[in-house]
Order: structure tokens, then C-alpha cells, then sequence
């Protein structure tokens, strides 16, 4: 990921005392050089004082493709020389709160570490003029301050890709569903709806299916022949996502069929895409493909799916979905089988299934409302063990934490929680939560 580091500064110092500002500049090459050893790519502006500094600081991140931009007061700087550049950009916000010393002595050591009224002031000003932004406070060296900050680098990498998203539609929409549906255009989003590819060659499908050996246990109903067709349809999808330099997509099955040139369901490439880090959710769900995607980037293991039925009698909760499922989550290798297909008017696919993994996940849907407002719900759930490891369906156990399932369900669907969802293995709920307030979502954990 991307991001800006923008040190504040102020221009009356270097008037009065210039000696003061070579002396607290390289603090900043030094938290450059911590947020690089955190995995960051870092675009170090110089030290800004006054709005043209400020704004040339911007123009020089948004011209670099950052994802968000990290600030970092150096002394006092008065917020109406930034406030205008820094509310006007889409670039998320992350103030990291520190100063140089541990301990402060007074009076010599004033002028290095007096940074933090300067933050009170522009976080004043961002608040007024109506820009989210997050903030963490602590020592660089003595505190976790720079392992929050990057939490919150990740969550705003999130805010920064859901508004510049580029989304795949293959099939249309699944006609009546409504849950999910957004009008064109929600948070900027870009909608790409699929354009016929030409058949990948033999030599293509070849390599596809070797690698498919190892991938995957083979059912005794896989033929190369049924594998063939399933890699040909699986290999035009990825073509299309790949020159449309797409982030997510959607399919909705009852929109594949033969005249428009699809001889069976592409489900297999979009467990596959999963694997990649390319956001997904079925039947044309574009909103919950980019939520998906928005996670991945964040959490490696991470898949689409739905609550399918509830077990009332073990107090736990199915998931699963047709033919798509991230292997990576699986518990173990996943089983390749022909699925015998009848809702729309093409052949059978091979699909990959397999069984969630047991282990600590976190559950996210984003729900829109009324008004164009939006509430983020997620929820710490725990995934048991399978009950057998090569099913011909996908499916996965949960229960959440700390309650029923009844009252899960019956607050999950006041709060208007549609039926898709992303499960993510080792997901944090702060990040997702952070996620949320830079969007101006409203945000709720079950």
C-alpha cells in the first residue's frame, strides 16, 4: 500500500528560529523509515508550513496514487494553512499523534515536542469542515502508536478502493432481489459489465489443468472432457478481469446461458479469483463483490458467502452457496466435482467445494438504508470443525459470540443485514469499525 507521509510545520519558526527547524526535521525520515518497515510504500512530502506547501503536498500524493495520507506535526502549525488542501482531497486521513521524547523536560525540549496543540487545532478544523479522519496518540518508540496507525493506514487503503472500485457484472441482475441493489455510481464506484472474450486456447486450458491436479481432490464424476469446458469459460472470465484491471465482480447464474456464448457457469474461476485477493458475491451483487474485495486487501483469507439455515436444536448457523467458495479458507484441499445444474440454460460446471475451516472469522455485511445511508454490521463468529472434510457442497458451521443464534438473526435483520456476506479468517473488528467512520457509515458489532 501506498501512502503520504505529510509533515506540519510553521513558517514563523523558520523566520525566528531556523536553527529549531533542522533540528526537528529528520523526525520525520525517522517515522518514514518506521512505516516502511510496516510494510507501507512511503511519499515523503517536505516539512509544509503554508496552504500552496500544503496543497503542493497533496497534488504530489494524489499525482503518486496513494491510498491515504499519514500527518505528522512537527511543531505547531495553524490549521487554516492546511485545512483547505487536506478537507478537499479524497484521500482518507491518519494523524499520528507522537513526539520525539519520552520523557519531557521542560523548558529546552519545548519547541521539539509541542506538536500535539497543532493536532488539536487541525483536528478541530476537519471535524467542522466535515472530513473523517483517525488518530492515534503515543510515544513512536514506547507505545504500539505507529502498529495502530498502521491498522488505520489499512482501513483507510479500504475507504480509498471502495471509492475507486472497478467492478465486474457478468449476467445482469438476479431479477426481484433487492437487498443489495445501489443505484450506479454508489461511492463512486465503477460498474463494468462483461464483454464477450474469444475461446482461450488448448495450450491454455493445458496449463490451467495441470495446475487443477494439484489444487484439488478429484471426484470420480470429473472428466477432462467436463473440466475442459468449466477452464474455457473460467479462462474467459479471467481474461476479462485482467484487461479491465478489475478489483471485484459478480455473476448472476440465471443470466449465463448458451446464446450468449457461455456453455456452462464459470463458478470454478470465481472460487479461484478468491484465492487472488479479487473480491466476489454472486447473482449480481455489486456492493457486497466490492466489500469483499475492500476485506481481501486487508485479510488474505477471506470469502463471499450467505446464512443459509439456522440449526435451532445445536444453536449454530449454515453457510454456504451454490458453487463459489474461497479454497483458501477451506479446511482442507478442496473436492472437484461436476455439479448437476438446472437454473438456466447451459451445462453442467465443474465447481470446487469444500468446508469451512474451524477458527475465529469475522462476518461483515454492508446494509444499505433509506436516504442513501448505509450501516456496516459485523460480528465475531467462530467456525467449528466440518463434519467431513470433501463435501459436494460448500458449506461451513459458525456460532456467534456471545449469544444466541436467535438473537443474532433477530438483531442482524433489524439492523436490515441482506443475505450476502464476507467472511474474514483472522479479521479485526477496529479496522472494519475505522473502516466505517471514514465512510461516514453507520457501524455496529453483533
Amino acid at each position: 500500500m501506498k501512502i503520504g507521509l505529510l509533515p506540519f510545520y510553521l513558517a514563523l519558526y523558520d523566520e525566528r528560529v531556523p536553527e529549531n527547524g533542522r533540528k526537528v526535521r529528520p523526525f520525520a525520515d525517522q517515522i518514514a523509515a518506521q512505516l516502511k518497515a510496516r510494510g507501507f510504500e512511503v511519499v515523503q512530502s517536505p516539512a509544509c508550513r503554508l496552504k500552496n506547501e500544503f496543497a503542493d503536498a497533496v497534488k504530489l500524493f494524489e499525482s503518486s496514487g496513494c491510498e491515504a495520507i499519514a500527518t505528522l506535526h512537527l511543531a505547531y502549525s495553524p490549521s487554516l494553512e492546511s485545512i483547505g488542501p487536506l478537507s478537499g482531497t479524497a484521500l482518507p486521513l491518519v494523524i499520528i499523534d507522537t513526539t520525539p521524547d519520552f520523557e519531557f523536560i521542560p523548558p529546552d525540549r519545548i519547541m521539539a515536542n509541542h506538536g500535539i496543540h497543532g493536532v488539536q487545532d487541525f483536528c478541530n478544523l476537519l471535524l467542522r469542515y466535515r472530513k473523517p479522519f483517525l488518530l492515534s496518540a503515543g510515544h513512536w518508540e514506547h507505545s504500539d502508536v505507529l502498529d495502530r496507525a498502521a491498522k488505520q493506514l489499512r482501513s483507510a487503503g479500504m475507504a480509498w478502493r471502495i471509492t475507486h472500485a472497478r467492478i465486474g457484472k457478468v449476467g445482469g441482475d438476479f431479477d426481484g432481489m433487492g437487498d443489495f441493489r445501489v443505484p450506479d455510481g454508489t461511492f463512486g464506484m465503477k460498474t463494468v459489465n462483461y464483454t464477450p472474450q474469444p475461446e482461450p486456447s488448448k495450450a491454455e486450458i493445458d496449463a490451467e489443468l495441470a495446475l487443477d491436479r494439484d489444487r484439488f481432490v478429484w471426484d470420480a464424476s470429473v472428466t477432462e472432457e467436463k473440466l475442459r469446458c468449466t477452464l474455457s469459460a473460467s479462462l474467459k472470465i479471467r481474461r476479462w478481469i485482467e484487461q479491465e484491471k478489475l478489483d471485484s465482480f459478480t455473476v448472476a447464474f440465471p443470466g449465463i446461458n448458451r446464446k450468449d456464448g457461455w456453455d456452462t457457469v464459470p463458478f470454478l474461476e470465481c472460487s479461484k479469483a478468491m484465492v487472488r485477493g479479487i473480491g466476489y458475491a454472486g447473482e449480481g451483487d455489486v456492493l457486497t463483490a466490492a466489500v469483499t474485495g475492500c476485506l481481501a486487501s486487508v485479510f488474505p483469507e477471506t470469502s463471499f458467502t450467505e446464512m443459509f439455515c439456522p440449526d435451532w436444536k445445536t444453536d449454530r448457523i449454515f453457510t454456504s452457496h451454490m458453487g463459489e467458495i474461497n479454497p483458501a479458507i477451506c479446511s482442507c484441499k478442496p473436492n472437484l466435482h461436476e455439479m448437476k445444474y438446472s437454473f438456466s440454460d447451459t451445462g453442467n460446471p465443474v465447481i470446487a467445494t469444500g468446508c469451512f475451516k474451524a477458527g475465529n472469522a469475522v462476518l461483515t455485511d454492508l446494509a444499505p438504508g433509506p436516504d442513501n445511508t448505509f450501516t456496516l454490521i459485523s460480528a465475531k463468529v467462530a467456525y467449528e470443525a466440518p463434519d467431513e472434510p470433501s463435501p459436494l457442497r460448500n458449506h461451513g458451521w459458525f456460532r456467534p459470540e456471545g449469544g444466541s443464534i436467535a438473537d443474532f438473526l433477530a438483531e442482524y435483520s433489524r439492523l436490515g443485514g441482506t443475505h450476502h456476506l464476507t467472511c474474514c479468517y483472522d479479521g479485526d473488528i477496529d479496522t472494519v469499525r475505522d473502516w466505517a467512520a471514514l465512510m461516514n457509515w453507520k457501524f455496529v458489532q453483533l
